[in-house]
């Protein structure tokens, strides 16, 4: 059965290795849901946050193709109850509808956004939380004919208390002393 999973991919920051990552999914046609790139926590390492609709098994077989390229350290798939994630939109509506009643700002109030902007022409509201939270945010404004709508890709963290990664260069680390 399909679930959705997030799968973490650590690398140096080399060029052309997204490209390399997505072509992974393209060629098991799964459709990459989100992806995120960042710094990681540990210096000079970036971390690929990608989101996929797929069954356990096919997950695990992405995540062991990725680690075979050859500028990947290590990758990972959690589910969303393992993870700590949220996302970010944007909303731009028309400043009319502010000026004639307090519904906005009620709609602002309720989803726990906040007003980024305010122009004579439109506000930019922002609220961070997760797809649903986001997209529902949306449904409610565009009763005011929403001018421009954006979502980022999901960030996310694990619930362990320390990143899975260190645990891995640990253990190389040890592993690559040992042969000296």
């Amino acid at each position: 059965m399909k679930k959705e999973f997030i799968i973490t991919v650590y690398s140096e920051n080399h060029i052309g290795l997204l490209t390399r990552i997505t072509i992974v999914f393209t060629r098991r046609k799964i459709n990459i849901e989100s992806l995120t790139v960042s710094e990681s926590a540990i210096k000079g390492i970036y971390k690929f946050t990608i989101v996929i609709k797929e069954t356990e098994a096919q997950t695990q077989k992405v995540v062991n193709q990725l680690e075979k390229l050859i500028d990947v350290l290590k990758a990972f798939y959690h589910t969303n109850e393992e993870m700590i994630y949220q996302e970010i939109a944007l909303y731009k509506v028309p400043i009319e509808p502010i000026y004639e009643s307090d519904a906005i700002e009620k709609i602002v109030r309720k989803a726990g956004a906040r007003i980024l902007e305010i122009t004579k022409d439109y506000v930019v509201i922002e609220r961070t939380g997760h797809k649903e939270e986001t997209q529902a945010l949306f449904e409610e404004l565009n009763k005011f004919h929403v001018m421009q709508f954006i979502r980022s890709g999901r960030v996310a963290i694990t619930r362990d208390p320390i990143e899975r990664l260190s645990e891995f260069l640990k253990e190389r680390d040890a592993f690559l002393d040992s042969l000296d």
